[in-house]
């Protein structure tokens, strides 16, 4: 099977288009991660003090 250039051309403007968005999906990911486990450590922190604070 041959592809014409015009086909060859729209496989690849797809391939971009399919890698692009798996890049955004894997960076989506990583920041969502981040950001849950910036929550997860304040949350930590202000539970940390609050035991010391009600601690006599």
């Amino acid at each position: 099977m041959r592809l014409t250039p015009e086909e060859l051309r729209a496989r690849k403007r797809r391939n971009v288009w399919i890698a692009s968005a798996l890049v955004a999906f894997i960076v989506l990911v990583f920041a969502t991660t981040v950001l849950r486990l910036q929550q997860n450590q304040a949350a930590e922190r202000g539970l940390a003090t609050a035991v010391e604070t009600s601690q006599p």
